[in-house]
């Protein structure tokens, strides 16, 4: 089945000279010795904001040095089409930028920054399924200084093509699901699912399938988790497997380290995370492709924290260390998305949420530069999976960029990933609260 066509829109390669003339009163602090950043809105999508270096005004846009990426938008064919939906209230479509001085945030209520000046782009985006477009590339005046000169603001805002394939659990992770590819009005089941509880003999089964795999590979298992009884409330053993239609298993999340409760509370802490391998099958046995790493914040944001790191293939050794993809948070009462952006501004990641990470920074390299790390392969828009928040039903709809499936168990991993990050909302509730039957193991519901 054909994928789904989508467009990145992408802004960066920030820039701001301010000349001398236009430097205000004393009073005010002049751009060049204050933060700058600026506030990036398409029409349908959520606000995004991104740092704007400052530049001396005699020096030129260093054009020779790696491109930065500060923002981008990810278009759906539905997204598109109500773009470009004509209306008598609103004008041709454009990108708007405002540029502050100062600091981001608000103070006492007050917005902090100082508006300098505003920019638009028109779009125009018939066509860019299929090829790319650059909409801007240069400079251009923002606001006025005291003696009619103007600020100059370095910008580029370009779109790619960007097609991906989309899956659809048609049920919660818990319930052994069927996952659907969709193609438009078009849905074809792909893979089936299976719960499980790991090393147990609770009423879900581990898969038949994977009992010689599972036995065969503990001792790396253990190297990665903590297989050991631990004291105080756990939820521990938790495991889904993903089988193609045939039946064979493709990929699967195994809990490697229980989530606890920290001591003196009902919550699993940051310090002491719960944690996930995500394997695929090699060589007879499986083999650890990322490690999930998930616990409950504290304080305003009281979501599910997690980080997603990529474990390098070193022919079985066990030396290297893994490559942070994803760290962000979720809400726990509205759920979010969970995205591996490498270089894909609105936080990088995950939405809504904040976050950094080596190599995959909003203002990093990213994917303008196709800067690349070593033993990490993937670039630019890699996968995003919906998340929904606590006590609601949950079927995770999964985007994979096409570039980064070569074969039915690299679609089959992230699937895998988009489960475990779904069952992470459920292991990190707090431990006051039940959970649903099916996660719970036969001695827990006798208890």
């Amino acid at each position: 089945m054909d994928p789904c066509p989508f467009v990145r829109l992408l802004v960066g390669n920030l820039a701001l000279k301010v000349p001398v003339a236009s430097k205000p009163a004393r009073s005010v602090v002049h751009p060049s010795s204050s933060p700058c950043f600026c506030k990036i809105k398409l029409k349908n999508f959520p606000l995004q904001t991104a740092v704007v270096p400052f530049i001396p005004p005699e020096n030129q846009f260093p054009d020779g040095q790696v491109q930065t990426l500060a923002a981008s938008f990810h278009l759906s064919k539905a997204d598109l089409e109500k773009l470009a939906a004509k209306s008598i209230f609103a004008g041709k479509l454009c990108l708007k930028i405002a540029v502050y001085t100062g600091r981001r945030g608000t103070t006492c209520g007050v917005n902090s920054g100082r508006l300098l000046g505003r920019v638009t782009v028109p779009l125009d985006l018939a066509g860019t399924e299929t090829r790319p477009c650059v909409f801007h590339n240069g400079w251009i005046s923002v606001g006025k200084g005291t003696k009619g000169s103007s600020a100059q603001f370095h910008l580029n805002v370009k779109s790619e093509p960007d097609p991906r394939f989309v899956f659809q659990f048609d049920g919660e992770p818990e319930c052994n699901p069927q996952v659907f590819q969709i193609q438009g009005s078009i849905r074809q089941p792909v893979f089936t699912c299976k719960f499980s509880f790991r090393n147990t003999g609770g009423p879900n089964q581990r898969s038949r399938s994977l009992q010689s795999e599972t036995i065969s590979s503990r001792t790396w298992l253990s190297s990665f988790g903590s297989e050991r009884e631990r004291p105080g409330r756990e939820r521990k053993g938790w495991s889904i497997t993903v089988h193609d239609l045939s039946g064979s298993p493709v990929a699967a999340a195994s809990m490697v380290t229980p989530f606890v409760a920290s001591p003196g509370s009902d919550r699993v802490s940051r310090s002491n995370p719960g944690s996930w391998l995500i394997l695929r099958p090699g060589d007879g046995t499986w083999k650890p492709w990322g490690r999930l790493e998930a616990w409950r914040e504290r304080g305003s944001s009281d979501g599910l924290g997690y980080r997603f790191e990529l474990i390098p293939d070193t022919n079985g050794g066990m030396g290297a260390a893994g490559i942070v993809l994803s760290e962000s948070t979720l809400g726990s009462n509205k759920g979010g998305k969970f995205v591996i952006d490498l270089g894909g501004g609105s936080n990088g990641r995950a939405t809504p949420g904040s976050a950094t990470s080596p190599a995959c920074s909003p203002r990093s390299s990213g994917d303008f530069g196709y800067g690349l790390w070593p033993y990490c392969s993937y670039r630019g828009f890699v996968m995003s999976a919906t998340v929904e928040g606590e006590g609601k039903c949950s079927k995770p709809s999964v985007e994979i960029s096409v570039q980064h499936v070569n074969c039915t168990e690299d679609a089959a991993a992230f699937v895998a990933l988009a489960a475990a990050v779904d069952l992470s909302m459920d292991a990190c509730r707090l431990f006051s609260h039940k959970l649903r039957k099916e996660l719970c193991q036969h001695q827990d519901l006798l208890g």
